[in-house]
């Protein structure tokens, strides 16, 4: 027999706590919260982290790290911006601090890109053959190569826009920046991007084929 409507909404509203339930619950001690907010979000974060460095051995430790600042800053969350805006801004804060540490210790080169790829290929399957496969994980790899190229306000603003799919607004406020920045910086980072991609799609499609 089917739940009342009444009954069910309110067995989904218990099942399903938002994010300030989770945020109070976490704060008063309970740990299970905040492991379901790491849950909620840290693929998103992982994505940022891991379209900013290029690499999963650094997003990986990026993420790890927001989510701890996270904990131990929530006791200071006010509101002022959603959870979701402040989460963005300390990942961000965070990516510039490490790309800043690279440059630095000038950790990233070609020769060391090269010699860690960015990722697992795309699984075999879905009608791909090897050779697919291979096509689709050097074009990944191409477009991570040049998102690397770009500065890293451009960068972020092109990460949080066309993969993260944030509105203007979002990045605003988690970037600390106008709305009119945004705007203006992500205008010129798809600018940037398309130059650097369209060089690299005629080497990539012309090139010899290592697999026949």
């Amino acid at each position: 027999m089917a739940k009342a409507p009444y009954f069910a909404r309110w067995e989904w509203i218990l099942l399903h706590p938002d994010d300030q339930e989770l945020i109070e619950r976490t704060i008063a001690g309970d740990l299970e919260a905040f492991s379901e907010l790491v849950r909620r979000y840290e693929k998103k974060v992982f994505t940022v982290a891991f379209r900013f460095t290029g690499n999963y051995s650094d997003a990986s430790d990026l993420a790890q790290e927001v989510f701890i600042r996270v904990y131990q800053a929530l006791p200071r969350f006010r509101g002022k911006a959603s959870f979701t805006t402040w989460l963005y801004r300390i990942t961000a804060n965070l990516c510039r601090d490490e790309l800043r540490r690279q440059k630095r210790h000038k950790k990233t080169s070609l020769d060391e890109m090269a010699a860690n790829p960015t990722g697992p290929p795309p699984p075999v399957g879905e009608g791909l053959s090897p050779d697919d496969v291979l096509e689709r994980r050097e074009f990944q790899e191409m477009v991570q190569a040049c998102l690397n190229d770009l500065p890293e306000e451009y960068r972020l603003v092109l990460v949080m826009r066309e993969i993260q799919g944030l509105s203007y607004d979002e990045i605003a406020a988690a970037l600390d920046i106008s709305t009119g920045t945004v705007k203006s910086r992500l205008s010129r980072a798809r600018q940037a991007f398309r130059q650097k991609i369209s060089g690299r799609q005629e080497l990539f499609a012309f090139r010899p084929r290592l697999v026949k």
